[in-house]
């Protein structure tokens, strides 16, 4: 397994994401459900999860991050994508990510976050195997207005804060907030 520090992610040598997304604090479990309180789709189909990828594979182009996209609803892979420098191990870290959120209906670093808010860690108390689920950053519930969590846009290959902040960017973008 991986170093649990970058989210499973190679450390150093990474791209940097530019001045959109720079190094800053930790975001509070407080920003973080704001952020997915704010985040909402009025419908979610095919159409919308191509077009969303899309945007996540031109950002990361943007930026040279090596990653992989994931893209999923109702079980169901609608996109995925993996640029120069994404491994499998991306796609399985996508995979491990998106169970959280299909299993706590939030995203994948906001778990962690409440986790390490208790005094904690998802690995020592979610008493869920942790080559199963990761609350790593990089995984954000597809939430449809009047519906609820219907999904998941998962990106892999970055730090894990990275991660989550390249998924926020696309959907602010995408849902113009």
């Amino acid at each position: 397994m991986t170093s649990q520090k970058t989210g499973g992610h190679k450390a150093g040598g990474q791209p940097s994401l530019g001045p959109r997304i720079a190094p800053e604090l930790t975001p509070s479990v407080e920003e973080l459900e704001a952020q997915e309180r704010h985040l909402v789709f009025r419908q979610f189909g095919p159409d919308d999860a191509w077009a969303l990828g899309s945007l996540l594979v031109e950002l990361a182009r943007e930026r040279q991050a090596p990653v992989a996209i994931d893209i999923h609803r109702a079980g169901q892979q609608l996109f995925h994508a993996a640029l120069p420098g994404a491994t499998p191990d991306n796609d399985a870290w996508i995979d491990r990510k998106r169970r959280v959120v299909e299993r706590y209906g939030a995203s994948s670093y906001l778990v962690g976050a409440r986790f390490r808010a208790k005094g904690t860690t998802f690995e020592a108390d979610s008493r869920l195997d942790p080559d199963t689920y990761a609350a790593h950053g990089g995984s954000f519930p597809i939430t449809v207005e009047g519906v609820g969590v219907i999904g998941s846009v998962t990106v892999s290959g970055l730090p894990q804060l990275q991660d989550h902040r390249l998924v926020v960017e696309a959907l602010e973008t995408f849902l113009k907030v």
